[in-house]
């Protein structure tokens, strides 16, 4: 009987240890999406504390006049994931020309490109035609490295920004195998379809 009850706790104890082995926290891993100055401070931003999408603009902007950088850090599991905004300090410049083609932006949970709406889960599909498109189609953006991606939002209950940061750079990686994603928010505005050419039908503005 004693030599039943030895043999017992021996197992018990060896299950202990492996639930005690299991319980252990893995270290997490840290990547970084869009850093573009190393020698700049990033600055956490929360989205959450802010009133409205327009505070949040105007506080990532001031961020960068004070020569700093905005960032958001996604907690992923065994994964913190840190996104870099490029908001550019208007005080410093009178105008930033940025070719509309190459540009995609996502106002609330709808896609704008090319002068169409799409669905949020059209993301990869459409990031995907503008890094492969390499100025072959005139209304698609001319290089995946000049590709930048806007995001903005209408009223604060339609925020759903972890998740689209996430989706958006997820999608990302998984077609370019890099990280240097350029992301920046915006004020929406809304911008009309140019008229066709002439002697061209208005098919000109399908992508198939």
């Amino acid at each position: 009987m004693e030599k039943r009850l030895k043999y017992l706790l021996c197992i018990l104890s060896v299950f202990f240890i492996i639930g005690c082995n299991n319980n252990e926290k893995r270290p997490l891993t840290s990547i970084e999406f869009g850093k573009w100055k190393s020698d700049s401070l990033g600055v956490e931003l929360q989205p959450n504390k802010f009133k409205n999408f327009r505070e949040l603009l105007n506080w990532t902007e001031d961020i960068s006049c004070n020569d700093s950088v905005a960032k958001i850090t996604l907690n992923k599991k065994d994964t913190l994931k840190t996104i870099y905004f490029q908001n550019p300090c208007w005080k410093k410049y009178a105008c930033i020309l940025i070719k509309e083609k190459n540009t995609i932006r996502v106002h609330n949970d709808s896609i704008y490109k090319a002068h169409k709406v799409y669905p949020l889960d059209s993301l990869y599909g459409i990031i995907k035609r503008d890094i492969e498109n390499n100025g072959k189609n005139p209304m698609l953006c001319e290089s995946p490295k000049k590709l930048l991606f806007e995001i903005s939002y209408l009223k604060k209950k339609s925020w759903d920004l972890s998740n689209t940061l996430d989706r958006l750079t997820d999608d990302f990686e998984k077609i370019t195998n890099k990280r240097n994603t350029k992301i920046r928010f915006s004020q929406r505005i809304v911008l009309l379809p140019p008229p066709p050419p002439v002697n061209q039908s208005d098919d000109i503005y399908s992508y198939k």
